[in-house]
């Protein structure tokens, strides 16, 4: 049994090894210096231009020297600016590398809160904390401006929407927005209410996002490809609709293990198939709203 149990093991790991070594980073031109890192985790944005590169997010630690390859090939500065859109691990991963590179991370102060203390997670679990260089050296409560490369980046806190240092960044004279976690294209989004996400808070990020917006801005969602306004839409919709109807589920007592979730969502099947399951999304919901 013990042989079997390592054997199995053994398995694992070498498949968790092959996976880490086949993907790569994908970049996708937004414009003539923006670019989309795709790779595992967050979406990264990339700004380049004379004054240095500003890196947004920066995935998994396991990816930084594949992200720092692909930037050195497209850019001819080095990275000043990394923005964290908040503290999650697949959008943070990388801080320490780019940190000791000479990145200067800036984010919401409760990024910095977040990544400078463990935290702890569902079924007593936890995340600890970030080595200190790896934490934000600039922080913001509510707005921030970043002047490089003739653009004033503009740093827009959300609060109490995927979590409590969530932050989207618009570069307005290339109409770009990168909106992090807030927007999942065409999937059910992750909520983490326990580190102070809430689902009303997401719908008011989203709808704050959409005032920025116009038909021809390009959107970087947190997961998913690069976006446009009407994406957005439909996803702020699907959001409202989701919300209404567990509410309604609420407002007749259904309990929480009689719910239909084939039902609830309804018209959003596909959306499903991505990190957070229907069943989840709406129990999430539920949870949310019943302790109203």
């Amino acid at each position: 049994m013990k042989t079997f149990i390592s054997l199995a093991l053994l398995v694992l790991v070498h498949l968790s090894y092959a996976q880490d070594i086949e993907v790569q980073i994908n970049p996708d031109k937004v414009t003539d210096n923006i670019y989309l890192l795709y790779g595992a985790g967050g979406n990264i944005g990339l700004f380049l231009g004379e004054d240095g590169a500003v890196m947004i997010d920066d995935q998994f630690a396991k990816m930084s020297e594949k992200i720092m390859y692909v930037v050195d090939s497209l850019s001819e500065t080095p990275i000043r600016y990394l923005i964290n859109t908040h503290w999650h691990g697949d959008h943070t991963g990388g801080n320490a590398y780019f940190a000791e590179e000479g990145a200067t991370i800036v984010a919401h102060e409760n990024v910095r809160e977040r990544l400078s203390h463990e935290q702890i997670r569902p079924f007593g679990r936890s995340t600890e904390a970030a080595p200190e260089i790896a934490w934000p050296k600039l922080t913001y409560n509510d707005e921030m401006q970043i002047h490089i490369n003739g653009e004033s980046l503009q740093l827009i806190h959300h609060h109490n929407a995927h979590t409590d240092g969530d932050a989207f960044i618009y570069f307005p004279s290339y109409n770009v927005l990168h909106m992090g976690d807030c927007f999942f294209r065409n999937r059910f989004p992750f909520i983490d209410v326990q580190m102070g996400g809430s689902p009303d808070g997401l719908i008011e990020a989203v709808a704050g996002a959409l005032m920025l917006c116009d038909e021809d801005t390009k959107i970087i969602p947190g997961h998913g490809i690069l976006s446009d306004k009407q994406d957005l839409l439909d996803y702020h919709q699907m959001l409202k609709i989701m919300r209404d109807r567990v509410k309604a589920e609420i407002k007749k007592a259904t309990a929480e293990d009689a719910l239909d979730f084939a039902s609830l969502t309804k018209g959003f099947e596909a959306w499903g198939e991505g990190f957070i399951s229907g069943e989840k999304f709406v129990k999430t919901l539920y949870k949310a709203y019943s302790e109203e």
